[in-house]
């Protein structure tokens, strides 16, 4: 595993992290149980992994829990990262994958602190992120006013934007990173979908903030769990994806062959790869949700990435649509 500065804090981080909301959440097509998803921190661990995302709405707090038993006693060999914002304490009832309603407040944004703290049972957050903030919270001076006393309080030691909940939200992400003192910048990145992070990267390197990469598998075409004939059920986060989407995006896979190939790496490899060959990327959050998974993401942090011919080789190939023909 290598590892890299999460952003200006200095923090060592490993190139792969681990995304908790696969055992918090049963969207993903498959039900973790307590036990497996404590083995899978374990194993994550074990193999490198020290960086560990979750979010308080991730079953309701559910995942910060797990992190909690899987690490009891090793506070200081991890980094928590954890984020705030959907009201999960008022009752609201969450349909499907609807949003919740936000708060900002800071009598909200405390009380939901203490909780993170307590489920996660530490004294401190290293990375605190607003959960999908919307424009107004970016504008808002009297919030990051207060992460700026939470931080002198030392109950979080940075804090970031987590941006969506889809891809996009190209004005909040550049804003929070020239007007906002975050550490870090949570997005949607991939080889198929380069947009609109890629406007993110120098701002990233000129202020210092680590992007974090979510969604490193498009959903998982790139790596073959998800096919045209892959049948997604409406409970899947997943859904969302078009089946005519999902069939280009094959076309596209298909027509990187040839250059993965070159380099003696699969599909994944090349993907994960190219993410990790943007030097303003701090971490990659995969979606894994077995021991085997873990596994195969946390072996390709290796160093052996693209040099800067062949990443703007494949950025050529992105722009060009990887020369497959879109209908109008």
């Amino acid at each position: 595993m290598k590892y890299r500065k999460l952003g200006k804090s200095g923090i060592k981080v490993s190139e792969i992290g681990f995304g908790a909301w696969v055992i918090g959440l049963n969207w993903w097509g498959k039900k973790i149980e307590d036990d497996e998803g404590i083995r899978m921190l374990k194993k994550a661990y074990d193999l490198g992994i020290n960086f560990y995302d979750t979010a308080d709405i991730y079953g309701r707090g559910k995942s910060e829990k797990l992190i909690a038993r899987a690490f009891k006693g090793m506070r200081n060999e991890i980094v928590l990262s954890t984020k705030f914002g959907y009201d999960i304490y008022s009752g609201v009832e969450q349909i499907g994958h609807d949003e919740l309603p936000q708060k900002f407040d800071e009598q909200f944004v405390r009380f939901a602190l203490e909780q993170s703290l307590s489920r996660l049972e530490t004294d401190h957050i290293d990375l605190y992120s607003m959960h999908n903030p919307k424009m107004d919270a970016i504008q808002d001076d009297t919030l990051f006013e207060l992460l700026e006393k939470l931080r002198g309080e030392e109950k979080i030691k940075h804090y970031g934007v987590a941006l969506g909940p889809a891809i996009g939200w190209k004005e909040e992400g550049i804003l929070a990173m020239e007007n906002r003192n975050v550490t870090a910048l949570q997005t949607v990145y991939n080889i198929l979908e380069q947009d609109p992070a890629r406007d993110f990267f120098p701002v990233a390197r000129e202020r210092d903030v680590g992007i974090m990469v979510r969604v490193p598998d498009a959903s998982g075409v790139l790596t073959g769990k998800v096919n045209a004939n892959t049948v997604i059920g409406k409970d899947d986060h997943r859904s969302f994806r078009k089946r005519e989407w999902i069939a280009e995006a094959m076309q596209k896979v298909k027509n990187m062959g040839p250059f993965a190939e070159s380099k003696g790496w699969s599909i994944i490899e090349l993907a994960i790869k190219f993410i990790l060959s943007e030097r303003s990327v701090s971490i990659v959050l995969p979606t894994a949700t077995s021991i085997e998974e873990i596994e195969m993401f946390a072996n390709i942090s290796d160093g052996n990435y693209l040099n800067e011919r062949e990443f703007e080789q494949v950025q050529e190939m992105y722009n060009n649509n990887f020369y497959v023909k879109v209908s109008a």
